[in-house]
């Protein structure tokens, strides 16, 4: 193809799915240019990797791609061109290899995620991808061309397709802020609301709870719930007392059940087995023996084996009545109920829920409604937990946007 003649290809968004779309086209020789409305590219990518990057996970799939829930199909469909070995192998060739933890999630032998992007970002330049950073996109002009607000004023820019990874509404700070959906809602785009995902719900703890138990672990536990259609469900792990109400590993696993049931109900009931493998007729009948001048306190803690964050929470559910009642107690220990009224804001969440509906989207994740528009990344309405199923969505959905796009821009000149 003769310079200056490949199809040009402008990509707004630079986070991993954005360039991860722009490493793909530029090696089927499309040009591109990306454009991000921050002074740098990937910074979400690198705080998400601040405790150590979580690149993907080792489940097998079917089961990694269950971790989808409504959506499993669709991703698994991207997953099929692209999954979790994948990434292993193209963080490899980048000279970064990789191990499995010991919860089975994968992460990069020095567990930094900066010596990546760094070397990413470099080697896309060299390849000749144009960053434009500082440039936020703005919308259409009436003619199609793309336009941008800069620290120079408005510039417009008019490639041959354009492909959009945007992120959700988490940490806006870091970019993805969410403003593109009134834009794209205008154009004929079906977009649901973004909602939290992988994020903490309020409870309205008491001032004493709040002040002095914030922050403290909960480990083990098991969780109790109810799905949106009655079905009981459990899941051990570990939570995290906050000023409002809980959050951690396990709530963030289940959060999108718990967040649309309060959408539904108003609140919804998680109840929490503080002491798991301890049977509770054993804990009465620990409970039951005398307690002589020791304090409710104390006697509950050695008669539990609680600690005091745990302890505290049976302090904040139950009546002060209860407490003469060994089997009571025992009750809640294995079963305390937990009133969630809220998720905590989307600004909060370490992920979004809600975007451009696939439906929206054709196998190629081109917007029906504007032919030539490709989305990829957390912009589109799907969720995961954390584990590494967010990052490998997000790269396998940019893998088939990127190559949608590659196949449209050559069907459109004939090649």
């Amino acid at each position: 193809m003769p310079a200056g003649d490949a199809p040009r290809l402008a990509i707004i968004g630079g986070g991993p799915a954005g360039l991860f779309a722009a490493e793909r086209a530029r090696a089927s020789g499309v040009d591109v240019d990306l454009f991000d409305a921050k002074g740098s590219v990937g910074r979400k990518f690198l705080i998400a990797g601040k405790g150590g990057l979580n690149l993907t996970h080792s489940e097998p799939r079917p089961a990694f791609d269950a971790r989808y829930g409504a959506r499993d199909a669709q991703v698994g469909r991207w997953l099929d061109g692209f999954d979790a070995q994948a990434l292993r192998d193209w963080a490899a060739a980048r000279g970064v290899p990789t191990f499995v933890g010991s919860s089975g999630r994968v992460f990069p032998e020095d567990l930094k995620a900066a010596p990546l992007l760094r070397g990413w970002v470099r080697a896309l330049r060299e390849d000749g991808v144009r960053f434009h950073v500082q440039h936020r996109w703005s919308g259409w002009a009436p003619d199609g061309a793309l336009r941008f607000e800069t620290p120079a004023g408005a510039v417009v820019h008019r490639p041959d397709a354009s492909l959009f990874a945007l992120g959700g509404g988490s940490w806006p700070e870091l970019g993805s802020d969410g403003a593109w959906q009134t834009t794209f809602a205008a154009r004929g785009v079906e977009v649901a609301p973004l909602v939290p995902a992988n994020c903490g719900f309020d409870i309205g703890w008491s001032e004493h709870l709040s002040q002095r138990h914030a922050g403290a672990p909960l480990k083990p536990v098991v969780l109790h719930w109810d799905d949106l259609d009655g079905r009981a469900h459990a899941l051990q792990g570990e939570c995290v007392l906050t000023a409002t109400g809980i959050e951690g590993s396990a709530i963030y696993a289940i959060s999108g059940t718990l967040r649309d049931r309060i959408a539904r109900d108003g609140h919804v009931l998680l109840h929490l087995d503080l002491a798991p493998g301890r049977d509770g007729a054993r804990l009465q009948a620990e409970l039951e023996r005398p307690r002589g001048r020791r304090s409710v306190g104390e006697h509950l803690r050695r008669a539990t084996g609680l600690d005091a964050a745990k302890s505290a929470l049976l302090f904040e559910v139950l009546p002060r009545e209860a407490f003469a009642s060994p089997a009571r107690i025992a009750l809640a220990i294995k079963r305390l109920p937990l009133r969630l009224v809220a998720p905590r804001p989307i600004a909060e969440a370490i992920s979004s829920a809600g975007g451009v509906r696939l439906e929206a989207t054709d196998d190629a994740l081109m917007l029906r409604a504007l032919p030539g528009t490709f989305v990829a990344g957390e912009m589109l309405d799907w969720e995961a937990p954390t584990g590494g199923y967010l990052l490998t969505a997000c790269y396998a959905s940019a893998a088939i946007a990127a190559d949608g796009a590659i196949a449209w821009l050559r069907a459109q000149r004939g090649t």
